[in-house]
């Protein structure tokens, strides 16, 4: 259960939304946030269950991410991933054994072993995230969008061919037009659903704050969750949106692109044009403040302050800014 008193409830997805958390929690105290991380990047592979999202923030927060990578271990090294490379001459054409397009750490491995067998054993995403957030000590809470399968699977635009947010993402590098999103949302013959403890803390935060992650397939995956949407509107004026696009470019990832790709502008209007329903205020940085008045010509109210966060510092003046926002 969801404190009655939670300060802050976080929409999240990748790096922009660990960096954010990292300041808020310098902000509130971390018992009082809670973060509702995407699960639709959620992949297979050698038979591990593998959450990139969760896994992210979760590095972010103990201070033990990769900080040039923004993924990742600090200080890894790779030498499960370089011995796989000696299966390659051998490995009948159609398998799957073996891949290396993903990248897994040697010390990152851990986290996916004891995901896969907790989850083996029965136990949900929610719990086994509560576990994994523990053992590195993180106290804010850490929430899988959903304990059911929500895959976000993109549509090529060059042959029409649909595949998982992961091989678009890593395996194509990203390099490749798109003309969809949709989500694949069956698991044994159920819909997902927004898990429990998110929806009470969508419903009991204070302040709902959406990450500056990319709108449509960080973000997009919970709010395409039954329900969601519904309750942000209810919720709309304690919702604040961080735009993830400076300048007309997305700071990391291709949200740029894709934005383009299906018919948004790439900038902080194109943002405010998919959050204005569920969100009062966009938070845009100041390279962008000649943008403001078109933002709140969509009924918004827009606030300018510097969204980079290159810095712990810097995280945290944002998490001040967005706070203040709504009193």
């Amino acid at each position: 259960m969801m404190p009655a008193d939670l300060d802050v409830a976080v929409l999240a997805g990748g790096v922009g939304a660990a960096r954010f958390l990292r300041g808020l929690t310098m902000v509130v105290p971390p018992e009082g946030v809670a973060a509702i991380v995407n699960t639709g990047d959620d992949t297979e592979l050698h038979g591990l269950a593998i959450s990139p999202d969760l896994d992210t923030i979760t590095y972010t927060l103990a201070g033990a991410i990769d900080p040039d990578r923004g993924w990742g271990l600090a200080g890894e090294t790779w030498n499960a991933m370089e011995a796989l490379a000696r299966f390659a001459l051998v490995k009948p054409a159609a398998s799957a054994a073996g891949s290396t397009w993903f990248n897994l750490g040697d010390r990152d491995l851990a986290t996916h072993l004891y995901r896969t067998a907790r989850l083996a054993e029965g136990a949900s995403l929610t719990e086994v995230t509560a576990e994994i957030t523990g053992a590195w000590g993180i106290d804010c809470a850490l929430l899988p969008m959903t304990d059911g399968r929500f895959r976000t699977m993109l549509t090529l635009a060059e042959n029409g061919d649909v595949v998982p947010f992961q091989e678009y993402f890593v395996r194509l590098r990203h390099g490749v037009a798109i003309s969809d999103v949709s989500f694949d949302s069956r698991f044994g013959g159920r819909r997902s659903e927004l898990a429990q403890q998110p929806r009470e803390a969508l419903e009991s935060a204070a302040t709902i704050v959406i990450a500056p992650s990319n709108p449509l397939v960080s973000i997009g995956p919970i709010r395409a969750l039954d329900g969601v949407d519904d309750l942000l509107v209810r919720r709309r004026d304690r919702v604040i949106a961080i735009s993830p696009i400076v300048g007309g470019a997305a700071l990391k990832g291709p949200a740029d692109r894709m934005l383009v790709e299906l018919g948004f502008e790439a900038s902080v209007t194109g943002v405010a044009q998919i959050y204005a329903e569920v969100a009062s205020v966009l938070v845009i940085d100041t390279v962008d403040a000649h943008l403001a008045p078109a933002v709140e010509a969509l009924g918004m109210r827009c606030v300018v302050t510097p969204t980079v966060m290159s810095t712990p510092e810097l995280s945290r003046s944002l998490a001040v800014t967005c706070l203040a926002t709504i009193g």
